[in-house]
């Protein structure tokens, strides 16, 4: 059975920085494409950033694009999204998903991923 665990959110202040982890178990990290969403009350969630499960170019929304960075360690089973430059428009929770996928076209809808994490909070203080 997969597990994603997200860890790193906090309360952090505007202009800073912050980067959360995502933690892969139960099936070789390496097999998955990797992507950050995340997701306000009352609203849909929102494609971030995604990574490709060999690494490579990564993909980005806009409005992350940069000062957001997502990366991942497969020996270590572990996506990273790294938050710089943070605005208070940034404060969310913060999820992040894998799914089986070997195309070249980078997934950013939430129905194209298969597994979830249960998501970390970022509080951006202005």
């Amino acid at each position: 059975q997969v597990q994603v665990v997200e860890t790193g959110g906090g309360l952090v202040q505007a202009g800073g920085s912050v980067r959360l982890s995502c933690v892969v178990s139960g099936r070789t990290f390496s097999d998955y494409y990797l992507g950050w969403f995340r997701q306000t009350p009352g609203k849909e969630r929102e494609y971030v950033a995604s990574m490709k499960s060999s690494g490579g170019v990564p993909k980005y929304a806009d409005s992350v694009k940069g000062r957001f960075t997502i990366s991942r360690d497969n020996a270590k089973n572990t996506g990273y999204l790294q938050l710089n430059s943070l605005k208070a428009e940034d404060t969310a929770v913060y999820y992040c998903a894998v799914t089986e996928y070997w195309g070249s076209q980078p997934l950013r809808m939430t129905n194209e991923y298969l597994h979830w994490g249960q998501g970390t909070q970022v509080t951006v203080s202005s």
